[in-house]
């Protein structure tokens, strides 16, 4: 990794109206790093990912994505420049068939990104290589997790955020997804990952940031955090 993080954001204050969600948060991402946001549901997690791709652009701080400034752009445009984002809520095209999701995701090749094809990605999920003619609203809740993953790789991000990939999924699936996310970052790619489920972030992550009411409590590495009994206590735990 080069001393400079792939990405960057610096003292965001976040807001839904007049709630204030987010209070200089600060995190980053190196390159070719797996790193998750830990912390109960409603801790901020999703507002963090929001905020730096631009769907909940944060009302001060910084967001450096590969040198570049991109707090305040909008999303499409963060899109371009190689972020790529995977919602909770998944949000395939239903009608459209898994084909015609992956059509929709494709941009051209970008320099230091992975670059991907229909057949690479094909072979990183063959249940969506045997049903490529399906309409996406007639696959499982598995599968099309799978196939919002597939369809912003054809995007060739260099960085991707996602949101809860584990949420939801069968045990198996849930094995199937942190084999991806182990084949992402052998391609090279960084991957910035929001979970509630400590269990499947040691299985991915390298390093942890701890959100509890919209500001970091804690940050180290994974090892780090398995080695500190009262961060899980006060934070993690149900």
């Amino acid at each position: 990794m080069t001393d400079a993080p792939m990405l960057e954001a610096v003292g965001l204050n976040a807001f839904y109206g007049y709630a204030h969600i987010l209070f200089d948060l600060s995190i980053n991402v190196g390159r070719g790093e797996v790193v998750v946001l830990l912390g109960r549901n409603g801790a901020g997690k999703s507002t963090t990912m929001k905020s730096i791709v631009g769907l909940a652009p944060p009302a001060s701080g910084t967001i450096t994505f590969q040198g570049m400034p991109i707090a305040g752009q909008p999303p499409h445009g963060i899109a371009r420049a190689g972020l790529g984002y995977v919602p909770e809520e998944r949000r395939i095209f239903t009608d459209l068939t898994v084909a015609e999701n992956l059509e929709v995701g494709r941009q051209p090749p970008r320099e230091g990104a992975p670059a991907w094809t229909e057949e690479a990605l094909f072979a990183m999920f063959p249940n969506l290589a045997e049903m490529q003619g399906r309409p996406a609203g007639q696959m499982s809740g598995g599968e099309q997790q799978m196939l919002t993953i597939a369809r912003t790789l054809m995007g060739n991000p260099s960085l991707i955020l996602l949101d809860e990939p584990s949420e939801g999924l069968a045990p198996v699936i849930v094995n199937q997804m942190a084999a991806t996310i182990h084949a992402l970052k052998e391609r090279g790619l960084s991957v910035l990952l929001s979970e509630q489920n400590l269990r499947f972030a040691r299985m991915v992550s390298d390093r942890a940031y701890i959100i509890e009411k919209g500001r970091i409590r804690w940050k180290g590495t994974m090892a780090d955090l398995d080695g500190d009994e009262e961060a899980r206590r006060k934070y993690l735990s149900v």
